[in-house]
């Protein structure tokens, strides 16, 4: 249960995940396959990531995959987890989830980060002269709020659609100056624990400290970001887990790749050191059997005593990934 006495909502969040053997073709028609059936689980949310130049990932232009998305479910709320503010204009994004907010109502979420969503090089190729651009993130989302805005109907700039619109806007974050950010804004803060857990615990105490109400939300919201890989047993589902660690290894090394088939052991893939970096970085992940993950999970929630979950789950086969969430969904009626 969540703080107020309601069922806490879990939510997916899915990278268009690029598989050995097939095309991003299979991975948008994996996605909405995806989305549809979490539709019909009864989760809250599906999350789309912003990220660009990785083999296994294709959900580099994210906005038109949200419209896909949306267009093949009906109730679920779909949304960014997130858009990389600082490699886009402010006014187009409004424009552009203005245009999803008015072709799905009451569906559409915002979540904005600050990180270009690759490295380096391929960030100047985004961005072009606008690196700054990173160092202006509160600015950009207060241009973006204004745009939201139905007061500025009468300004030079307007965004149409967009303009005077309900749509929700969540900071994202894998470091304490997002949740300063956050809190300063009084907006609903989502955490990247999946891969950065180091200041999870920091950033969450920072964000309830300080957050001042606004128009957008009276009170501090939390949803912090989970790897859950659920199967019937824990060898079943540690074994589903090594595709994620050899993505994993891959961006560890440098050598990026689609995502592969599960294989028997890591021994043997990893050195010890790249091993315990794997075991750091993915600190919040809650693989195996529906009673280990629960009790994993459980955990996390007390620990941490966010009001949303958003899990991931990269799995290699499709059915296996789907079971997956499906196992989780009955685990999430489980928690408190």
């Amino acid at each position: 249960m969540s703080k107020h006495g309601t069922k806490r909502p879990f939510s997916v969040l899915d990278l268009a995940p690029i598989l050995e053997g097939q095309t991003p073709t299979e991975s948008f028609k994996n996605s909405l396959r995806l989305a549809q059936y979490v539709e019909q689980l009864g989760y809250h949310r599906f999350w789309m990531a912003e990220h660009h130049n990785m083999a296994s990932v294709a959900s580099s232009a994210t906005v038109v995959l949200l419209g896909y998305i949306a267009g093949g479910t009906k109730t679920i709320r779909v949304g960014s987890g997130g858009i990389m503010l600082p490699n886009h204009a402010p006014l187009v994004v409004a424009e552009q989830f203005g245009t999803l907010a008015t072709l799905y109502p009451d569906r559409i979420d915002l979540g904005l980060g600050r990180a270009p969503g690759t490295d380096q090089v391929t960030a100047r190729a985004l961005r072009r002269d606008r690196m700054a651009a990173v160092n202006e993130f509160p600015e950009q989302i207060l241009e973006l709020q204004r745009y939201f805005s139905y007061d500025n109907h009468t300004a030079q700039v307007r965004a149409i659609p967009g303009e005077g619109l309900d749509i929700p806007i969540w900071i994202l974050g894998s470091s304490t100056d997002s949740a300063y950010l956050a809190a300063a804004l009084g907006l609903p803060y989502a955490f990247a624990s999946h891969f950065a857990p180091a200041q999870l615990h920091a950033a969450l105490a920072i964000y309830r400290k300080n957050f001042k109400p606004s128009e957008f939300l009276q009170q501090p919201h939390t949803m912090a970001c989970v790897n859950v890989i659920a199967a019937d047993t824990d060898a079943a589902a540690n074994r589903l887990a090594t595709s994620f660690y050899q993505l994993f290894l891959g961006i560890v090394r440098g050598r990026l790749r689609k995502m592969g088939p599960p294989i028997d052991s890591m021994d043997g893939v990893w050195t010890e050191l790249e091993a315990a970096q794997a075991q750091s970085m993915l600190a919040c992940s809650f693989m195996g059997s529906p009673d280990t993950v629960q009790k994993g999970l459980q955990q996390f929630l007390n620990d941490t005593q966010v009001d949303e979950v958003i899990a991931t789950a990269h799995i290699y086969d499709q059915d296996e990934r789907l079971y997956s969430y499906k196992l989780l969904s009955e685990i999430a009626d489980k928690l408190v």
